[in-house]
């Protein structure tokens, strides 16, 4: 096979007629772009045309060599001739000129000022999108209520279990280790005035009014609201979200409902689990430092109420409804890919625990004051 070639010849002064000799083609070598440039004087060339001689055999690989040249010569403003070229040649080349390159555009640096205001109405897209996405679901919750809805208890008992009985392994530890946490901290306080008694109205009020509910939607929110997230962002990516909806079925209704249901049912049992568990712990280290069980219990007993424990339910059912809403809501605005399932799962999770500070911060300025 010949070797790809090429010959330099001057006809006029600001003209080069340049011959192509051998195999331009991919399996061949071509000359490097930098050995034409040193052959030519580009700076007083004005046009530089192409011809073929002996054995001369081409491919696609010659038009893009024939293309890099071009590019080469246009800062100097050299006319590019291939008159001498077969046609087929020229055809392509015009072919592959018609669609300009791609230049990218200069990126444009905002000011502090414009980056704020696209902030500011990112932040108003996304509220009314969650306002849309609370009334689908409280629509949705409401036709079920009234029997017209097609979310079946199959689907509910399913995600109860998965979100119930499931989470109590997690669920008991953590809320043991808070109660011994809370009783410590106590503890090194209230030793100072010699009333170690009380350490046992701390972790007791603390437990039922916050610490229970918060802790357990933490919790859950990690555990069952990203679960939801990757199971519906994965529906997304398989298209099965939008095979429901071709055939008549609301998502809403088949997917968000049931999940929102079982974790109004489960999340107050397991916030009322997490407090009695807390308060054990609490009372484990309450008795390792000179407090009987009998004197922890009888304090506990005085310094809990009932409104203290309708308090902290009250919230579960709150945190219950927003740990679903951010799990389905990130999974069906998921977008079509891998990525786009870890990234709605991190959203899921970061978004509930937002809302569940924010919820729990605005539910205690309330109860405040109610003086509740």
């Amino acid at each position: 096979m010949n070797q790809a070639t090429l010959t330099v010849a001057k006809v006029s002064d600001p003209t080069v007629v340049i011959t192509l000799r051998g195999s331009w083609t991919v399996s061949g070598v071509l000359p490097a772009l930098d050995q034409l440039s040193a052959l030519l004087d580009c700076g007083q060339l004005k046009a530089v045309a192409f011809i073929t001689g002996d054995d001369f055999s081409w491919d696609s690989r010659l038009l893009a060599w024939l293309l890099a040249c071009q590019r080469m010569l246009e800062s100097s403003q050299c006319q590019f001739d291939l008159s001498g070229m077969p046609e087929d040649v020229g055809d392509l080349f015009r072919l592959a000129n018609t669609v300009p390159p791609n230049k990218a555009l200069p990126q444009r640096h905002q000011s502090l000022f414009h980056h704020l205001i696209n902030r500011v109405a990112r932040l108003g897209d996304e509220s009314m999108e969650l306002l849309a996405f609370t009334g689908d679901l409280a629509l949705s919750l409401c036709y079920w209520l009234s029997r017209k809805g097609s979310a079946r208890w199959s689907d509910i008992i399913n995600f109860c279990h998965q979100s119930g009985p499931s989470a109590l392994p997690i669920i008991t530890l953590q809320s043991i280790l808070i109660g011994m946490i809370l009783a410590y901290l106590g503890m090194v306080q209230l030793r100072q005035f010699g009333a170690e008694v009380y350490v046992s109205n701390l972790v007791g009020v603390g437990m039922v009014r916050e610490m229970g509910a918060l802790m357990t939607a933490v919790i859950m929110s990690g555990r069952t609201g990203a679960a939801y997230a990757a199971q519906l962002g994965t529906m997304q990516v398989n298209e099965e979200i939008d095979a429901l909806i071709t055939l008549g079925i609301k998502p809403m209704d088949y997917l968000v409902l049931p999940r929102t249901l079982a974790l109004i049912l489960t999340i107050p049992l397991l916030c009322l689990y997490s407090n009695i568990l807390g308060m054990i712990g609490g009372g484990l280290v309450a008795t390792s430092m000179d407090i009987t069980w009998l004197m922890y219990l009888y304090q506990l007993r005085d310094a809990i109420s009932s409104g203290d424990i309708m308090t902290g339910v009250f919230k579960s059912f709150i945190f219950a409804v927003l740990i679903a809403m951010a799990g389905c809501r990130a999974g069906l605005a998921c977008g079509r890919s891998s990525a786009a399932v870890g990234q709605a799962t991190t959203n899921a999770v970061v978004t509930a625990i937002i809302y569940l500070v924010v919820a729990d911060a605005g539910l205690n300025i309330l109860f405040y004051h109610l003086g509740i």
